[in-house]
């Protein structure tokens, strides 16, 4: 079944240059394809991620994709050092701390790519 393979999420950018720019270069993630219509970019665990080009890009703004890491804080402060910040929240029920929110089961960080793809980094509480 399904369950038993892994996901390869599909994001929508109108600049493509701008998305590998932001997925390689700022992120780090391999290049896996590149072409004038998508990039295909190495995630761990055997993860891929798409980013086609779209004439319309992203229209909502919640979280399209994540990833899991052992240390937030420290994936936050790499990220920092590529350029890349964390979106900051203060709304009811979340709120973010240097661009770090508890959510009492885990740590979370959002960014947010160059096509307006919110991207969530989570850390799993022991």
């Amino acid at each position: 079944m399904l369950g038993d393979h892994p996901i390869h999420p599909v994001l929508l950018a109108k600049d493509l240059d701008a998305a590998r720019e932001f997925y390689h270069e700022r992120l780090g993630l391999d290049l896996l394809d590149d072409n004038e219509e998508a990039i295909r970019l190495r995630c761990g665990g055997g993860t891929e991620l798409a980013v086609t080009r779209s004439t319309t890009g992203t229209a909502d703004t919640q979280t399209q994709a994540g990833w899991t890491v052992p240390d937030l804080v420290a994936e936050v402060g790499q990220l920092r050092g590529r350029g890349v910040q964390p979106e900051d929240y203060d709304m009811p029920g979340l709120k973010t701390e240097d661009g770090i929110a508890d959510l009492g089961f885990a740590l979370m960080s959002w960014i947010v790519d160059p096509g307006g793809n919110a991207l969530a980094i989570m850390q799993i509480k022991a």
